[in-house]
């Protein structure tokens, strides 16, 4: 009896070894997609009063979990009864995680005009004009963030799907839960970063305290912490996706063997190749519809 207690908590001790080498791994894997989450997030939640920043980050942040509540069922009963579909979706996501890679490198070297909405710290803004802005932004961020969602469970789900299901459930989930909690957590630093200056300055009794000079670094690093994280990003989805396509279509996979330079740039360049063809295709598709709604 007592034996039989002693193999059971081995056999536990050696899932949760498992558990926790396949985290590592799926934690590498879903790294790139976690750091565009992380700069489109950090975005997102910026540019609110100073008072409403950390409420609106709570409310996307509710709006995130609900999102992987949702989308991991789904994945998992895909992965008992339809595994062959995760392998699409993780091919899929793919283009789509290269097409937004490569929109990005487009857009720095050809930009375009965006339409200017008013800025959510308007002082002209009444009350619930600030509030109706402030929904819809919130709403826009839980609808991006379900979409990032997708890309981190099916991809974290694609480097266990050769493992029993329940360790494919335990390796998911636990993704799931570092991309909440610790991408938002991230975001709610980063954009408190300057008003943590601010404060610094303002209780700062000379112009050469050290109080002074972290708090202007502060208020001056918190736009160029957004820019990197987003050329960060940009990269990492580019290197993410060709991943996906080297590893798991054969061609890319047989090509990336022939050629003998280091798997990173090849990965950089089969994403960024793709990438750049799905954006050719998409602008195309568009300039048809709109001469079609003319």
């Amino acid at each position: 009896m007592a034996s039989g207690f002693f193999v059971l908590l081995d056999d536990i001790a050696a899932i949760m070894d498992d558990v926790a080498v396949m985290s590592k791994v799926a934690a590498k894997k879903t790294a790139g997609i976690l750091g565009d989450d992380l700069a489109v997030n950090a975005e997102k939640a910026s540019g609110f009063a100073s008072s409403r920043e950390l409420p609106v980050l709570w409310a996307i942040s509710k709006g995130s979990l609900l999102n992987k509540i949702i989308i991991l069922p789904i994945a998992f009963l895909l992965s008992a009864f339809l595994p062959i579909a995760i392998i699409i979706i993780l091919v899929l996501g793919g283009l789509f995680l290269a097409y937004e890679g490569a929109e990005k490198i487009y857009e720095y070297f050809f930009p375009h005009k965006h339409d200017e909405s008013e800025g959510i710290t308007n002082e002209d803004l009444t009350e619930e004009q600030i509030l109706v802005i402030e929904k819809g932004k919130i709403k826009s961020a839980i609808v991006t963030d379900f979409i990032l969602s997708v890309e981190i469970v099916i991809i974290a789900l694609g480097t266990v799907i050769e493992e029993p299901l329940t360790q494919q459930i335990i390796v998911t989930s636990i993704i799931a839960l570092i991309a909440t909690i610790g991408v938002y957590g991230i975001v709610a630093l980063i954009v408190r970063m300057d008003e943590a200056g601010y404060k610094l300055l303002k209780y700062s009794k000379s112009e050469k305290s050290p109080s002074r000079f972290i708090g202007n670094l502060l208020v001056k690093a918190l736009p160029l912490v957004i820019k990197g994280l987003t050329v960060i990003g940009t990269i990492a989805l580019l290197l993410v996706a060709g991943g996906i396509f080297v590893h798991q279509i054969p061609f890319f996979h047989h090509l990336s063997e022939e050629i003998k330079i280091p798997l990173i740039i090849k990965e950089f360049t089969v994403g960024l190749t793709l990438g750049l063809l799905v954006l050719v295709v998409v602008n195309i598709f568009k300039k048809i519809f709109k001469k079609k709604t003319a």
